[in-house]
């Protein structure tokens, strides 16, 4: 069993409430733009991290974390990328790969919207934990916590803040 949790788009923000939303997982994972590289020096005090470079993410970033990470954990198949697109309407850049082999579990941030959706057609769980960082237009700054075990994802929980 992993406990996971999930955020994207900090834009560099890593306050002190984001910190109390961490909890305690296992592993962070970050879907992109993360703002400079120190932010997931920072997290690597809580955990281990996972994480994708982003469209405002500079050279340092994307030297150091790659565009996408596809790495399977628990028995779950997943693949973390910033741009992904949604159910029905995947990005030109990853639809074809999602067809040919799809993961149980495709991530992606960007939108700052965040959503947990099931595909059938492609027999997955997408998963988008919103913004935490206040660059953008969304209302609240969100993270996903879960846990992975025995092939499933479970126990999943939205930590939300007001911008």
């Amino acid at each position: 069993m992993k406990k996971i949790t999930l955020l994207s788009d900090t834009h560099g923000l890593l306050d002190a409430p984001t910190e109390r939303l961490l909890g305690e997982p296992d592993e962070i994972w970050h879907a992109g733009d993360i703002g400079p590289l120190s932010l997931t020096d920072r997290l690597e005090k809580w955990a281990p991290v996972r994480a994708v470079y982003g469209n405002i993410d500079d050279y340092r970033v994307r030297a150091h974390w790659p565009e996408h990470q596809r790495f399977t954990l628990e028995g779950v198949k997943v693949w973390i990328t910033h741009i992904g697109g949604y159910p029905g309407r995947y990005d030109r850049r990853v639809r074809e790969a999602l067809r040919q082999n799809p993961p149980d579990l495709f991530i992606c941030g960007h939108s700052h919207i965040l959503k947990v959706m099931r595909d059938k057609k492609l027999q997955l769980l997408h998963m988008n934990p919103g913004a935490m960082g206040k660059q953008g237009f969304h209302h609240k700054r969100t993270l996903l916590r879960f846990t992975l075990e025995a092939g499933r994802v479970k126990d999943l929980e939205v930590g939300e803040l007001p911008r």
